[in-house]
């Protein structure tokens, strides 16, 4: 392997992206490995599980090589726990979970106990609350009544909160409720001033009978899941156009048909399927887990066509690899290990989708594009049975073999074997476009240390703007602010009908892919359906019925700056009061005698950073002072006075959000590491003070541990990065930052 490891094709952003959230680190914070290094660790440990095998200690090595060439020549990546955590001492590798929640408090607490388990294991949970009675029901030990589903989800998300995933992923949840439950109008509307739940995606079960009943303008029944009595009757449609208000107004809830999803389960005479993994991606039943892995199309293609020959080979070692996974993993719980290992469902999908539809000129909204989605879906599915049939003549079915009806007379090693992923972090690390996503974007900006900002380029559009002579960088910069080459007339339509974006994509062209792709995957596609910002409720009901009629198994959609809305619309007098601002002298206000605040210990390059930010009497921020314990000097005289500026600014009536804004990220020769976040300089250091500080708890938020990651915050809702301010893109049923990485569902 050594080698080998002088010729890794990574980029500069996927290298940064791997020291960021990947390599090891020490107690220090610094980084102790090489990306060469972390495929080596990878490589050897899931290669070990050929040894349980009867395999010889030379072909579990020769195993190792062949694995470590399918992950760096990037034409295979595993899901991200796989990556951070094999060969290491957590060693849980699953990257979805189902958790069951019974109608008792000792199911309910139990569940929020394995969730927070799993979570620092660094695994996302999906969970169906269709079992608990409704909000009002009788309760029988107590003769009260029960709160219902919603009031107890909040209880899942405050403690997914108070939970670092790993050190390196926050934890993402999935609640689904039956459309069929009593309390479905609360569920559909919880979310809607993104207020609470923020660390759950939330989706509504549908049902076939429910989908007749919209479109026959009927009511349908809802029944109390603890007496399995009809409670009442709804308008269908009502219902339904509720959901679809909500999705248009932010995105969720999203919708999930219940009934398609149990007809493709493998197992059906051990239970039914109820909820899905954060994404929707990945349906599971009860205490299961799945391993995921993503095959990079944009590296099968020759002469102008597909690589047939190199996409077979590389699903044969990559189901390989994944089953691989599930026998070295070190399970959370010990029930997820014995169901997961019953039936050893993998979840193999692609990436880099829309980069080989470039290379072979084929539009991704167009009759070829569908076409070939299926051909290599359908390839990679054959290829993918086959290659868990030749494991099971070896090692045997999954032991929940008998008890399935999907395969008909084929034995497999493996339950499922096919999803569609987000592949946010992955794609990066891969260099190619996301899952089977468009384009987010021809040309972009990502900033870079000490506030540089570097021109990203497509690199298929790179090469042929060099090839017709039409690159400059004023160009490129352009493109990067529009994003799309929709407005540019310095090309043909041809070439933009090549390279179009999620936004040059219509919703109905989104859902027809997804639809394609589905037609061909075991488990579901993780996939945004983007509507511009002048979209209709219309527009998203059509779409909702599109993904119904074509047999998607869920669909999420999202409208351009539909969450900024909520938050930014309570900002609309800024403007009026920065023109007051502009027509009058500012005077700051006077200092009283007696002020009270809180100091608080940042570590940074310099040393350790005292915080102390006093608050006036109205309890809102007033003043910051500075000490640094040890570095005096330049950095303490710099510090101090980045105090005085930002007392000054607080006195001034300046809100902390924007004084947060202007000083987070700025960087220094000198970074450091702090309570599981990094600290770019002392400004940086002081930011992420104030930005932790909320008036009169004199101290963080809960579940706030000092790494500026919490999701609910503006930054995240209104759609900017949390860690670098770059735009976040919503994709793969997910969010995701280009520019450093970050990722909203872990």
């Amino acid at each position: 392997m050594n080698e080998a490891t002088k010729n890794l094709g990574l980029t500069a952003n996927a290298r940064t992206v791997l020291e960021k959230r990947y390599l090891t680190r020490n107690e220090e914070g610094k980084v102790i490995e090489t990306p060469e290094e972390l495929f080596m660790r990878v490589a050897g440990h899931v290669a070990s599980a050929d040894a349980l095998y009867g395999k010889s200690e030379g072909d579990v090595g020769a195993v190792a090589e062949e694995f470590y060439d399918l992950m760096t020549s990037l034409r295979f990546l595993p899901n991200s726990p796989t990556l951070m955590n094999a060969g290491k001492k957590l060693g849980q590798l699953s990257a979805c979970f189902v958790i069951p929640v019974d109608d008792s408090m000792d199911s309910i607490f139990d569940a929020v106990k394995c969730a927070a388990i799993i979570h620092k294991s660094g695994g996302g949970t999906g969970f169906s609350f269709s079992r608990l009675r409704p909000n009002g029901d009788v309760v029988g030990s107590t003769k009260g009544v029960s709160s219902g589903p919603i009031s107890f989800m909040t209880v899942f998300d405050v403690a997914t909160e108070a939970v670092k995933q790993g050190g390196t992923r926050r934890g993402a949840n999935m609640g689904i409720l039956r459309v069929d439950h009593p309390d479905i109008m609360e569920f559909i509307t919880c979310k809607d001033h993104n207020q609470k739940l923020n660390n759950f995606n939330i989706s509504v079960g549908l049902t076939e009978a429910f989908m007749a009943a919209v479109e026959t303008n009927s009511e349908y029944e809802l029944l109390n899941p603890r007496t399995r009595k009809v409670i009442k009757k709804l308008k269908a449609r009502e219902v339904f156009e509720t959901i679809v208000k909500q999705a248009w107004k932010n995105g969720e809830p999203g919708i999930v048909f219940l009934d398609r999803i149990n007809a493709s389960n493998p197992t059906p005479s051990l239970g039914d399927i109820e909820s899905t993994n954060p994404c929707g991606e990945q349906p599971l039943m009860a205490f299961e887990s799945c391993n995921l892995g993503s095959i990079n199309l944009a590296m099968m293609v020759e002469n102008g066509e597909p690589a047939w020959q190199q996409i077979k080979d590389t699903v044969w070692k990559a189901v390989h690899f994944l089953d691989n996974v599930i026998e070295v993993n070190k399970y959370p719980l010990e029930q997820i290990e014995k169901t997961t290992k019953a039936n050893r469902k993998i979840g193999l999908g692609v990436m880099g989708w829309a980069d080989m539809l470039i290379q072979l000129n084929i539009p991704y909204n167009s009759e070829k594009a569908l076409k070939l989605a299926e051909e290599v879906m359908g390839f990679i599915q054959t290829e993918g049975r086959l290659a868990s049939s030749a494991l099971a003549e070896e090692r045997g079915p999954f032991p929940n073999y008998d008890n399935s009806i999907y395969y008909g007379e084929m034995m497999v090693r493996n339950a499922t074997v096919t999803t569609i992923a987000p592949t946010g972090t992955l794609s990066i690390i891969a260099g190619c476009s996301s899952g089977i996503e468009p384009l987010f974007a021809v040309s972009y900006v990502r900033n870079v240390m000490e506030g540089t900002k570097l021109i990203e380029v497509n690199p298929y559009f790179e090469t042929y703007a060099k090839a017709a002579d039409m690159w400059s960088r004023e160009l490129m910069e352009k493109i990067a602010e529009k994003g799309s080459l929709h407005d540019f007339k310095e090309f043909s339509d041809e070439v933009k009908s090549i390279f179009l974006t999620a936004h040059d994509i219509t919703p109905t062209d989104h859902v027809k892919m997804q639809a394609a792709f589905q037609k061909h995957v075991d488990n579901a596609v993780s996939k945004t359906v983007n509507f511009s910002n002048s979209a209709t409720t219309k527009d998203v009901e059509e779409v909702y019925m599109l993904a119904h009629k074509t047999g998607c198994k869920g669909v999420t959609v999202y409208r351009d700056g539909s969450r900024d809305s909520q938050v930014l619309s309570t900002k609309k007098e800024a403007p009026a009061q920065q023109e007051v601002h502009q027509k009058s002298k500012l005077l700051p206000k006077k200092r009283p005698s007696v002020i009270k605040g809180v100091t608080r210990l940042m570590k940074t390059g310099c040393g350790n950073l005292y915080i102390t930010i006093n608050e006036d009497e109205n309890g809102r921020p007033f003043e910051v002072f500075t000490n640094i314990g040890k570095a005096g000097g330049c950095a303490s005289s710099q510090a101090e006075a980045i105090g005085r500026l930002i007392s000054l600014s607080f006195r001034s009536g300046i809100e902390q959000d924007e004084i947060v804004k202007h000083l987070k990220g700025i960087s220094c020769h000198q970074p450091s590491w702090h309570d599981g976040g990094r600290v770019m300089s002392c400004s940086d250091a002081i930011a992420k003070a104030i930005e932790k500080y909320h008036p009169h708890s004199h101290g963080p938020e809960k579940g706030d541990k000092g790494n500026g990651k919490s999701k609910d915050r503006a930054e995240m809702l209104i759609g900017a990065c949390p860690e670098c301010g770059g735009t976040v893109e919503h994709e793969g049923g997910c969010a995701v930052c280009h520019a450093c990485g970050f990722t909203k569902c872990g």
